[in-house]
């Protein structure tokens, strides 16, 4: 079982800046696919950001420009780093890593990390 751990979510202010951590087992992020979701209260969970195997990045015009995907090999973590913080960007957020098989593709998801943006 891959197992991922999410860390560094909080309370901030309109305009702030969080930066979002994402451990995970073994070594799982040269392997997998990964990227960050979120889920609001009431809404579905949506993309934030993905990044491939080979480090191509995708990320949702929502956060484009604002939001940062990033990788520290030493330690095999995922970051995320989130600046410009809106109030529409509180969720529960969500470290994902993923494999594609021909009959379909296969999650691992890690616990999520509450943010919070409110004046």
């Amino acid at each position: 079982q891959v197992q991922l751990v999410e860390s560094g979510g909080g309370l901030v202010q309109p305009g702030g800046s969080l930066r979002l951590s994402c451990a995970a087992s073994g070594s799982i992020f040269s392997r997998y696919a990964m990227g960050w979701y979120r889920q609001a209260p009431g809404k579905q969970r949506e993309l934030v950001v993905g990044i491939t195997r080979i480090g191509s990045t995708n990320y949702a015009d929502s956060v484009k420009g604002r939001f940062t995907i990033s990788r520290d090999n030493a330690k095999n973590p995922l970051y995320l780093q989130m600046n410009s913080l809106k109030p529409e960007g509180t969720a529960v957020y969500y470290c994902n890593a993923n494999v594609e098989f021909p009959t379909g593709r296969y999650d691992y998801w890690g616990q999520g990390t509450q943010v919070t943006v409110s004046s």
